[in-house]
């Protein structure tokens, strides 16, 4: 689909009347958000504009109106009591079908709306703090003597305008590669993220000779306008449009040099000694004991400048965080998060133009470039070739292990289009493109099957959004920087939650409020009193049943499924409901949770029915920002993707290094795990294999 056909246009402009707020759909303004929308789709990705169109077509179809509200006729041509009823059902539908078409286009709609300056004026969002004055007491630095013992920053505020670096010596960019461009390396690392990163920078300091790939670009804090329009197609996959096929799950994950690390929430939990155990006991998996670990995740937390976030730093979703849950008597504590002279400008998932985040792209790809690394941004990896037959010679300290070549896809940082060609030959590749990357890598190179796919873990994570009398403003402050463990073991029935902030970005805050035109808008309306709890599930439980996979569709793109299993859904409930209660209890006038028909909690009694409310695809609003376990760690090929040690099932010198080599979901925000893991599997390369 080059453009919208005519039809298609008069779909696209009735939609965007009846799903924006009132304000966006006077006289000609269906008409103009509808040419932002498709003004966006012809600049996106090629395989979007061509599902939106299907979709459009599909919901224009006059038998398709005549389902579900009885007239044969396109929906544009619907009055608006009509289009309202026909979105509803649709919406409501016990079908998954209809649902999962009702948000698709329910998304794109609102999330264009809500990038434009009308909407985020008329919503009070502040705009980025390097624009203005800090307003709030929980942005801006804080009063008092700087410390390094403290990740805010203390005394006046520094004005730092960040100015454009200069390309460091050993980067190569798209748009300095060549057609084609061939390199050997010693390792040849695939993945810049908290995986990847260390990995490269780990190797190199060994002496080993290492060329690490990027798919996403080298950006610099002069790049970060602290805009959510403008970043999150930069910085995340797909353009921050990553989902299930079913679209009943949005992940959020990084595509960036520095990948996750670069948007996170900053925070730093080690894994649970009973967590590490369970993978030492059920996997097998080595260099992972609790004693082992503490030393590595010791190195990890001086590395990355954890620390613990003061009292008088927090912002006002995290204060009411800790005073709901103590007031409720349970447990909740103030976390640490990777970051030195931070300014709390709430941005944090947009990249840091304060250059206050100890991100991997701060930390460990300047070291890795320090030892001799080589990094390649702009760089897309499509397969691993086996260039040498495994003679199963070495492999021992000091072996060698044969030859491969990863082929790779020069990208354009704009368009995305493909410019150019990489081939990059080494005896050893550490795989860490993540979750889903990973895995479709490993499929799209004939290097599939047993495990690799399979067991993908999410911690599923909902929302519950609290209305307070006073200003919360949930864009502002340091994202996250408490949380409620109080049940993350559960009581025996699955593994348990825990409830933690988030920060509520307009466009994010339009998908998450439940509802369509004048009652979305009115939920939008008091965008500076919500605060938002979300509730993460430890999922698989039960841990002989995948409750995802990510596979590779025949033109190459990853497909992935996900389901709540019976446990998880039980959790998930609980745990909306705990969120209510914290809400409840910290004085918010008014919680409510994202199912499609939203409960509205406002007294303990209200927290009941929460229970009884549907958990199916797209029936409640379900995201992630943890993506793991599709390569786990495990001793049978047939369940697992690697051998206890990290390395791919029967194929000497190939390891992964990222979330999806951990055996289950480690239950706690997995950036310190994923980074010490790939510590300990570097060390082992490095243990194993000779430099030089």
């Amino acid at each position: 689909m080059h453009s919208l056909s005519p039809a298609q246009r008069a779909t696209l402009e009735a939609l965007c009347r009846r799903i924006a707020p009132p304000a966006a759909t006077g006289a000609d303004a269906g008409h103009a958000l509808a040419a932002l929308v498709e003004e966006r789709l012809l600049a996106g990705d090629p395989h979007l504009r061509r599902d939106v169109g299907r979709l459009l077509a599909l919901v224009r179809h006059p038998l398709i109106t005549l389902l579900t509200v009885g007239r044969p006729v396109a929906f544009e041509r619907c009055d608006a009591a009509l289009q309202d009823r026909w979105l509803e059902r649709w919406g409501a539908s016990p079908f998954g079908l209809p649902r999962t078409v009702f948000q698709a286009l329910r998304r794109l709609v609102l999330t264009t709306w809500y990038a434009q300056p009308r909407a985020l004026a008329a919503i009070g969002d502040r705009g980025p703090l390097h624009e203005r004055a800090p307003a709030l007491p929980w942005e801006g630095a804080l009063p008092g003597e700087p410390s390094d013992a403290d990740p805010v920053a203390r005394g006046p505020r520094l004005d730092r305008p960040p100015a454009r670096p200069a390309p460091p010596r050993g980067l190569l960019t798209g748009d300095t590669l060549g057609a084609e461009t061939r390199l050997t390396a010693g390792v040849c690392v695939i993945g810049s993220g908290a995986g990847g990163a260390v990995a490269a920078a780990r190797l190199a300091e060994a002496g080993h000779d290492v060329v690490l790939l990027e798919e996403g670009g080298w950006w610099t804090p002069a790049d970060f306008t602290e805009r959510e329009a403008e970043m999150v197609p930069r910085l995340y996959a797909d353009a921050g449009q990553r989902a299930t096929d079913d679209l009943g799950l949005v992940m959020l994950q990084g595509r960036a040099m520095g990948g996750g690390t670069l948007v996170n929430w900053m925070l730093m939990l080690r894994t649970p000694d009973h967590v590490l155990e369970e993978w030492a006991r059920e996997h097998g998996a080595e260099g992972m004991s609790p004693a082992a670990m503490t030393p590595v995740f010791d190195l990890v937390e001086s590395e990355a400048h954890a620390r613990l976030v003061p009292a008088d730093a927090h912002s006002a979703q995290n204060a009411a965080l800790l005073a709901g849950a103590r007031r409720l008597g349970w447990r909740a504590r103030a976390a640490r998060v990777n970051a030195h002279d931070c300014v709390r400008a709430g941005t944090c998932g947009l990249g840091c133009r304060w250059d206050a985040k100890r991100s991997a792209n701060v930390v460990y790809l300047p070291r890795a470039l320090a030892a001799g690394a080589r990094l390649l941004a702009d760089v897309r990896a499509v397969r691993v070739e086996l260039a040498e037959r495994d003679g199963r010679r070495g492999g021992a300290r000091g072996g060698t292990a044969p030859r491969k070549r990863v082929h790779a896809e020069v990208l354009d940082r704009t368009t995305g289009a493909v410019r150019g060609r990489v081939t990059v030959e080494a005896p050893i590749v550490v795989v860490a493109g993540g979750a889903v990357g990973t895995p479709a890598l490993l499929q799209r190179s004939g290097l599939g099957g047993g495990g690799v796919g399979k067991f993908l873990r999410v911690h599923p994570t909902s929302a519950v959004v609290g209305r307070y009398g006073a200003e919360m403003y949930g864009a502002a402050g340091i994202p996250l920087s408490s949380v409620c463990d109080e049940f993350v073991q559960g009581d025996g029935d699955g593994y348990g939650f825990w409830v933690e902030t988030a920060p509520l970005y307009p466009a994010v805050a339009s998908v998450a409020t439940p509802g369509f035109g004048a009652a979305h808008a009115a939920m939008m309306a008091d965008f500076p009193r919500l605060a938002s709890l979300i509730v993460l599930v430890r999922d698989g439980g039960d841990r002989a049943r995948s409750n995802g996979d990510v596979r590779v569709a025949r033109d190459g793109r990853p497909r992935i499924r996900y389901a709540l299993g019976p446990a998880e859904r039980r959790q998930l409930a609980a745990g909306i409901a705990a969120g209510a209660r914290i809400h409840l209890a910290a004085g918010a006038e008014e919680a409510v949770t994202l199912h499609h028909r939203p409960a509205r909690v406002r007294t303990d009694a209200d927290v009941a029915g929460i229970a009884t409310l549907p958990l199916g695809a797209n029936q409640v609003g379900l995201f992630t920002a943890h993506v793991n376990g599709t390569c786990r760690i495990g001793r049978d090929p047939g369940t697992s993707g690697c051998a206890p040690d990290g390395g791919r099932h029967g194929v000497r010198g190939l390891y992964v290094a990222d979330g999806s080599l951990l055996p289950t979901a480690p239950g706690v925000n997995p950036q310190e795990t994923i980074m010490g893991v790939a510590t300990v599997v570097a060390a082992g390369i490095a243990d194993r294999y000779r430099a030089g």
